[in-house]
């Protein structure tokens, strides 16, 4: 799947383009909007970005993970070649502070990632500050034509560029997710 970024200064224009694309067979978890305004956002029919997505605590989680496994087996390899694993005790403690280790170095980097914007929101930081919004949609290599002809037909959408779209297995499970909730 690929990613195309545009910027538009207009909600009614792209509520225009997702109801266009989504009746076109792209479906509402492959778009996005991304907007500082969110009291206009919510007079429209928007897919927007979850405010989580606007934060980078999947990048510092998976950072903080990392660094959490590499000082849990510091502890594990420490533990045993010192001895300590032959005591009373035996491995628990050493286990119990490792698993401490790793969780804490999460749950840390987490925070950290929740106090930066995400890769998307500050490479349009200066678009969403001066009040633009940036739609993105994700699509599979067949649906390209589709998504050419309907930003053809909306010339107030500028390109705004490319990128990494979410991974398919992703999209399927979101897919899922909201077909059970609305039949909920």
């Amino acid at each position: 799947m690929n990613r195309h970024y545009y910027i538009s200064d207009n909600l009614d224009d792209l509520e225009q383009v997702e109801q266009e694309l989504s009746e076109r067979g792209i479906s509402m978890e492959q778009m996005h909007v991304l907007s500082d305004n969110d009291a206009e956002m919510r007079e429209h029919r928007l897919h927007e970005v979850p405010s989580m997505m606007k934060k980078d605590v999947v990048h510092w989680g998976k950072i903080g993970a990392l660094i959490g496994a590499v000082l849990a087996v510091l502890v594990l390899v420490g533990g045993y070649f010192s001895g300590w694993t032959e005591t009373a005790a035996g491995w628990v403690p050493i286990v119990f502070l490792a698993v401490i280790l790793g969780a804490f170095s999460l749950w840390e980097s987490s925070f950290f990632g929740l106090q930066r914007p995400s890769s998307d929101v500050r490479r349009f930081q200066n678009n969403l500050q001066e009040g633009r919004h940036v739609f993105f949609v994700d699509v599979k290599p067949e649906q390209e034509p589709v998504l050419d002809r309907v930003v053809g037909l909306h010339p107030r959408l500028e390109i705004a560029g490319f990128g990494s779209a979410t991974p398919t297995w992703w999209l399927s499970l979101e897919q899922a997710w909201n077909r059970f909730r609305h039949m909920m």
